[in-house]
């Protein structure tokens, strides 16, 4: 008889998150070394600022933005893209969860695959909202920058991260 029942589960889990806690801590120390480099300029200027001033000049071609190094810059409000703005907090938060969960190998490596694009488009999403509000009224802006925004975002990811998972365990059970 087991003194804890339940306590092999307990420490599965407890293994998992440090595990995570782990994989994001190291993510992060990663992208911090990578600071200044072209890994950097990809991600921040032509991935990021790239993509949200041609969007931006696809909804609003009156506003004629352009990037500026990691700045959607445009007459009337420019938007600087800093540490932390870019989504990559988030996306290695669900590469960390993805790393973690109890999934095979396909369904993981899938996930971690359209979970990219998700947090991609979210944080495009949140960059638009950001400049379209910084233009429009200072204040709505540092509400939805300093507390909205990163909400939001994270929400969105935790909640395709958990679709994944239901939907991975349907998978599962109707082919086992």
């Amino acid at each position: 008889m087991r003194l804890f029942p339940g306590h092999d589960r307990t420490e599965a889990v407890a293994r998992r998150a440090v595990l995570f806690a782990v994989l994001f801590a190291v993510l992060q120390l990663c992208w911090q070394a990578a600071r200044g480099t072209a890994i950097e300029h990809v991600l921040v200027h032509d991935a990021t600022v790239d993509s949200a001033v041609l969007l931006i000049n696809r909804l609003t071609p009156q506003v004629r933005a352009s990037a500026v190094d990691a700045t959607v810059s445009a007459p009337g409000g420019s938007l600087r893209i800093i540490n932390g703005c870019e989504g990559t907090e988030a996306w290695f938060l669900l590469l960390a969860a993805f790393g973690t969960a109890p999934l095979s190998f396909k369904s993981r490596s899938q996930g971690m695959a359209l979970g990219t694009a998700v947090v991609f488009v979210v944080n495009q999403l949140r960059i638009l909202t950001l400049f379209y509000a910084h233009r429009a009224d200072r204040g709505l802006f540092d509400v939805l920058h300093s507390t909205v925004t990163p909400i939001a975002v994270i929400l969105l990811v935790a909640g395709f991260f958990y679709a994944w998972l239901v939907h991975d365990a349907a998978r599962s059970a109707t082919a086992g």
